[in-house]
Order: C-alpha cells, then structure tokens, then sequence
C-alpha cells in the first residue's frame, strides 16, 4: 500500500480545534469529521512511517517518547522540527532491540527535555519523518469532548440533533421509543417463561455496535463516566466537566453535563429492576435486545426486531447496586429527589442479590445479543458493598466489604466481568470512608503496587503499553485505558510524577506510537480508524451512512482473531499488530460504551492543566464545626498528596471568640500522608448568651494551609419555639453543601414558614432542593416548598443547598422562623 497522502482526511489538529468549535456555531459539519474510505478496508499495516508518535501530541509538562521501528544496532541520530523545519532540539536514540509484542527491532526517542509549544512539530530520524504534531497545554480539550459526545450519540429513545451530534449525517429520529416499525423499548416482554408482563426500558445507551442494551456493561460505563467527575472534583480540575461544556442536550440546567450524560444511562438501569410486588423483585434483568440478529446496517429507528427481556442476573443486579449508591452519593448535591431513588434502588438491588446470589447469566443466551456471562460474582458483591458503604457508612456494607476475600487480594485488572478493582478506586479515594485508616492505607498501597507492576510492564518493551505481549486480546485497547486509569489513580494517592507519565505514554499508544502506526481514536491523529464495526455508523457498507463520529475509540489488535475478516486478513500477524480497520472485523475493530468511558476518564484526566508540583495541601474535615458549650468537637486534618519528608503542622485559632481553642502539633509523614489525624476542638464554658465563633489557621512549613470555623452552641440563651440545625454535608475547594433541618418546638402548629439568616462571609447560595432559597447580600431566606409547609409541634422538616465560598465558611449563628428568634 503506497503512504497516505494528506487527503485521507482531516488532520488530528482540525478535528480537535472543531469539536470545541462546535460548541460556540451549534455542531460540527459532517465533512469535518468523516473522510472518503474505499469500500472494502485493508489491513492497518503498511505504516506511514518507522517514526511512531503521538500523532495528536504531547503536553508541555508530560513525557514525550516516540518509538522507531529500526533494525540498526547502533543508536541514530533525531531532530526534533518545528513547523518551519528549524531544529527544535536533537539527540541520539536508545537501541530497545527485538519488541515481542509488535513483532519489530526497536529504537528509542525521548525529547522530555523540550518544553516549547507550538504547532506542526516533526521527529526525523535517521532520514525518515515522523507525522506532524502538536506540543500544547490544551491538546485533549478536543477529545475530552469528543470521547463523551459518543454516549450521546449512542443514546436510545431520544432524537440525535444535528447541531449537536457534529452535522446532518449524524441526526436521525428516536431509536425504540415504541413507533413502528420499531417493537420496544416502551413495553417490552420478557422471553418466554421469564416473566408475564412487560416494561418500559426506553433509554440508556445502545450497547456497542449492535443495539442492545446490557446492564453489566452499562452499570461499569456509568461508573467510569461519575467516577472521572468525582476524581476532577477531588482534583479541583471538575469545572472542565461542568455545566454547558459538552455537547447534551440538558447543557445549561446548572448540573455538570458528565453528570447530565451519566444520568441517560442511570434512568435506564433504574427501569430495569425487578418491580415490587414480581417475582425476584429488586433483581435487575440482565439486558434487553432484539430476539434475532439485526442486519449490517440498520439504523434503530428501523429496526423491526421484536424486543426482549433477559432472566434477571446477580451479576446485572450488583451492577445496579453499585452504579445506583455512586449515584445517591454524587447527585445529592444536583437533585436530592434522584439521589434518593438511586439509593432506594440500591438497596433493594444489594438485598435481592443478598437473596439470590446464584442467578448467573448462561454463555448459551447469545441469539440477537451478546450473552455477557458471569460464573463468579463475588467481584460484583465487593464493589456493590464498596459503592455502598461509601456512600451510607452503614456497618452492614463495612462487613461486607471487610469479609470478601478481594479487600486482602492484590489489584487485579478490571473489565465488565471483573469489578473488583472499581471497589478498591472506590474505598481508597472518596473522602471519609467508614473504614479504619490502616486498612485504607493498605488499599491505597495495593493500587500503587498495580500500578507499580504496569510501569515495569512498559519500561520492557519498545513501544511502553501497559500490557504484557500475551494482552491483547478482544477489547485490548480498552485493558490498556482501564490499566492507565490505575496509574491515574496512583498519581492522585502519592503525587509521584511516575505514575502520571504512565498514563499520559499509554495515549501516545493508542493515538499512534504502536506497531502499525495507526490512531485507534477516529478523528484524532494523521491516520485513524474509521470503519468501526457499527449498524449504522456504517459507510463503508452503505456510503449513504456517515463514519463513526470523532472519538469513537476500536477495540484493538486481537491475537486471537475471532471474526472472519480477521482471519483472513491477519494470518501471521504480532500480537500487536493483529488488527484490522474493516466493519466485519468486530473482534478487533467495534466499539462499545465500557471502552468509551474508560477513553473519556483518562482523557478528562489527561486534559487537567497542571503547572509545576505544588506543595501538599491540608484538608481540614468538616470545614465548619459547631461545639457544645463546655464540650468538644473533633475535626480530621490530612494532607492532599505526600510531602517530600516529614512536615509539622499546627492548629491555632487566628480570629473571633477566645473561649473556642484547639491548638495542636501534627506530622506527617510521605508514607502516613493520607491518614487522618483528630484535633479536639473545646469551647469554655461561661456565663455570656451569645454564640461565639472562631477562625482557626492549620498549616506548617512546606504545606498549602486551609483554615476551619468553630462555632459555640451556646447553653445559656433562652429557648425559643424553634431549633435550627445547619450542617455542612461536602465541601471541595470553593464549594459546599449544607443541610438546614428546622424544628417546631412550640405547642402549636406552624403553617407556611419562612427561616432566614445571614452569612458572615462571602457565601453565595447557587441552588436547593426542598425549599425555595434567595439570597440578598448576606441575607438568605428559605420558603417552604407547598408540600412541607406545615411543622406539627415537635415535627421537623429538611432542606439543602449548594454554594460557593473564599475564605471562611462560618457556621450562621442566628435565625429566624417567620420573624421569630430560634435557638
């Protein structure tokens, strides 16, 4: 095959710099992102180039490696060009030798040491000339965005905008919302003899290149896509997945799109519990899809098959277990209502697992869909109890996850029949979990070794993916995104650059530094995959129909070869060079919503602007602490990552009421970094009636300080007929959630009620939930929401709100109820 010229389509930069564009004009043209293919691919093999890059790029502050596929035994000498052909920087490469994965000899390049930006940059080596790239800051903001318009692509039951979806060869009507000649998803029967009655399970996202629906692989997808929202919040990086900056139709309704897309899927797994009242109910049907096989292409919005539901799984109701309590954990602060139908779901779901933990889904149910089989779900059971026990600290999740034999086993690899690992991500990085801290750090050091064991996987081989030459096998592409993502995580639990530079080389592999000098990532990159396995992103059948849109992620080279185009094709092939760019080649070449998501994490990861380590940071937990008069409250002080040697910090109070002290001196250690240590926080007690508060300053040499507010529930003023209790339930970074309960403490009953209070600091209220809440000024006032406008004597009622913050964030110490002073 002679080289690709320029024509084959759009370069990697134009596809990056249109898919932001598309948010400012409404969509991307369809000629933008798809490019003319002949009608029958060949073999992804005859390389452009022996200079193997990151056809996107590199980042200014990350690794930058290439690979030269060479036979010399002697080093040879590179240049590194900038857009006008002037001499950047220059070395001599490392010889690597024989790579048993690609099957080549193998030459080094590492021009880490340039720090420039710019665009059009080229590696020459020995002669030959690398693709064009780009060294930029901003180089994943395009498939940040790209890799999570997919999802909304593949949604089922609505209409896909033109505006949004990238021009009109992407639009088309609702797939399975009940018109003919589509037979789902708004009333769908069991298979005979499952069930005797039917459901509505429109929604959710079409599975891969078919357009089932499987729970298993939908309950591990969303939990990627939430999960990458949770770590950039953690991080401070989550304003990138905020609010109107992807491509949904729900931008703009004040909850972060990620979450908005999350949100399609989650709907769909709630429909397909096992409803009360049924045999198995709180079980989860473990997929619904067509009875037979639809044709190559078919559009949904065609699809004529009728539709099925499969026999409930343990395995499908684990995963709605899991899924659903990470969501009444991280919707709480959006919509309270959601989060708690998520974890009412979840519930149900653990206790019918609980009940039925036995029901596996046979390898034989494969007719019209994929069978999705499971033989041992005692994975499922840890992260279903892990998602759980993080989100409700319940001791009966805490014995469960404690009890499993895979809290003590080492990190293995997780995928769609392996879950395990998501519990352990899970119980090692969400704030506050109820376990004890040594059995926490004892998690976190089994992801490090993980991670640890895939960097000495990428330092023996010649093109650095963190798979061993026996990996590649079906989804390979997606072992590697889901390996990198360990190593994400182990960035964020110690801070060592090591780890972050592995996950950053793991998409220099999959965006064109491998054996075949391909980008696995359709848009991105001088050559890509563009005829993934698809029923109707399917051009190279019908060239009416429009390729794969930017961002849609190939499976990857499988050794086994289990289609026939790749046995015809492949025969001899390297483990990693077992693939082929064709849409018969679904064992190497489909795609599919559980290598999506792992894509979009490890590109949102990627897209985090990061200038040089910054020292640890202390938290301070819970930011705002109320303490009895004469008594005491704790709060835990820990550092954000591991300082470079032991650091001091202490606690002291900087501002306000006297009788409030907590003075104290902790150490940290780089190895008990992310331990939490208790301060007591202690209020005097005296004669005054006014609530006092204070400002304390925890900080040291060589940490970020945070402060926190204390403030005295004072015993001596006169009761009134109400009581107020405002307690900070999250707080990162600028922002928290709180939760005001009021109680009626008189003997008559109030109806209609209005609180107010004021704000000490600079608090600005953007949201709440059961209560209808302004805010003037400092002023706020909170109006009852219709349905809870009475309080009995004795009776309560809840709101919560979210807001932001600088400085301190001070507990209000009056408040009134329809005007009148409560205690």
């Amino acid at each position: 095959m002679p080289p690709v010229t320029s024509a084959r389509g759009v370069p990697r930069r134009a596809a990056a710099v249109l898919a932001g564009f598309a948010l400012a004009v409404g969509g991307l043209s369809a000629t933008a992102l798809t490019v003319p293919v002949a009608a029958a691919a060949t073999v992804a093999a005859a390389a452009d180039t022996p200079v193997r890059v990151n056809q996107l790029g590199y980042l200014p502050d990350g690794p930058k490696r290439a690979t030269v596929a060479s036979s010399a035994t002697a080093p040879l000498a590179w240049q590194l060009r900038d857009a006008s052909g002037v001499v950047a920087a220059s070395g001599a490469t490392t010889v690597r030798g024989a790579d048993q994965a690609s099957g080549q000899s193998t030459h080094l390049v590492d021009f880490g040491a340039y720090t420039g930006a710019g665009t059009g940059f080229t590696l020459v080596v020995d002669g030959r000339t690398s693709h064009p790239f780009d060294i930029s800051a901003s180089l994943y903001d395009g498939l940040r965005a790209d890799s999570m318009s997919f999802f909304y692509q593949q949604r089922s039951g609505i209409a896909i905008d033109a505006a949004l979806a990238g021009g009109s060869a992407y639009a088309r009507p609702a797939g399975h919302l009940g018109v003919a000649p589509n037979k789902g998803d708004t009333g769908v029967p069991c298979q005979t003899g499952v069930c005797d009655y039917q459901l509505d399970v429109r929604g959710g996202w079409y599975d891969a290149g078919d357009q089932g629906k499987y729970v298993v692989n939908g309950g591990i997808s969303v939990w990627e896509m939430v999960n990458s929202f949770e770590r950039a919040r953690r991080s401070g990086g989550d304003a990138a997945l905020g609010d109107a900056t992807l491509r949904v139709p729900e931008r703009g309704n004040g909850t972060p799109d990620v979450l908005d897309e999350a949100r399609w899927e989650l709907e769909f797994l709630l429909r397909m519990q096992v409803p009360a009242g049924k045999p198995m109910a709180g079980m989860a049907f473990h997929k619904v899809h067509d009875a037979k096989w639809t044709a190559l292409p078919t559009r949904p919005e065609l699809d004529s098959e009728q539709r099925e539901l499969h026999k409930p799984s343990t395995a499908a109701t684990l995963n709605l277990a899991a899924s659903a309590a990470q969501c009444a954990r991280v919707y709480a602060s959006y919509d309270a209502a959601f989060s708690a139908r998520c974890l009412d779901a979840a519930r149900r779901a653990w206790t019918a697992a609980k009940a039925n933990p036995n029901v596996l889904a046979q390898a034989s149910d494969n007719t019209g869909g994929g069978a999705y089989e499971d033989a041992d779900v005692s994975d499922e059971f840890y992260w279903a109890a892990a998602e759980l026990l993080a989100t409700t600290g319940e001791s009966q999740y805490r014995d469960a996850v404690t009890s499993s034999p895979h809290h003590t086993k080492p990190v293995d690899a997780f995928w769609w029949g392996g879950t395990a690992t998501l519990g352990r991500i899970t119980l090692a990085t969400v704030p506050g979990v109820s376990l004890p801290a040594d059995d926490v750090a004892r998690l976190r050091g089994l992801l490090t070794t993980a991670a640890d064991g895939h960097l000495s996987t990428m330092a023996g081989q010649g093109y650095a993916v963190p798979l061993p030459a026996t990996g590649y096998v079906w989804g390979s592409n997606s072992s590697v995104t889901n390996n990198a993502m360990v190593l994400a995580v182990a960035y964020e639990l110690t801070g060592q650059q090591r780890y972050r530079a592995g996950a950053l080389e793991s998409l220099d592999y999959l965006l064109g530094r491998n054996a075949l000098d391909l980008s696995y990532v359709t848009g991105y990159g001088d050559r890509y995959s563009e005829n993934q396995h698809h029923r109707f992103w399917a051009h190279q059948n019908d060239a009416s129909l429009p390729h794969p849109p930017a961002g849609s992620f190939a499976g990857g080279p499988n050794a086994g070869l289990e289609d026939p185009v790749a046995k015809e094709k492949l025969v001899g092939c390297a483990p990693a060079a077992c693939y082929v760019d064709d849409i018969g080649s679904y064992s190497t070449n489909e795609v599919a919503i559980n290598w999506n998501a792992s894509l979009a994490w490890l590109a949102a990861f990627a897209a985090e602007r990061r200038g040089a380590p910054a020292a640890p940071v202390v938290r301070v937990a819970p930011a705002a602490v109320t303490v009895p008069e004469g008594g005491s409250a704790p709060v835990g002080v820990r550092l954000s990552a591991a300082p470079a040697q032991n650091v001091t910090v202490t606690v002291a109070r900087n501002s306000g009421d006297e009788d409030l002290s907590a003075a104290a001196t902790l150490v940290f250690t780089p190895a008990d970094w992310a331990t939490t240590q208790q301060v007591s926080v202690l209020a005097a007690q005296d004669a005054d009636a006014s609530p006092g508060s204070a400002t304390f300053t925890v900080g040291g040499p060589g940490v970020q300080s945070a402060t926190f507010t204390a403030t005295e529930a004072d015993d001596d003023a006169s009761a009134g007929s109400c009581t107020v209790a405002y307690r900070i339930d999250n707080a990162w970074g600028n922002g928290f959630t709180a939760t005001v309960t009021v109680r009626n403490t008189g003997t008559s009953a109030i109806s209609g009620w209005t609180l107010g209070w004021s704000f000490a600091g600079d608090q600005r209220i953007s949201n709440g939930w059961n209560a209808t809440v302004s805010q003037s000024g400092s002023t706020v006032t909170a109006r009852d929401a219709g349905w809870n406008g009475t309080l009995e004597p004795g009776g309560s009622v809840g709101f919560g709100f979210q807001a932001t913050y600088s400085g301190t964030n001070a507990i209000p110490a009056r408040y009134t109820l329809n005007g009148a002073l409560c205690s």
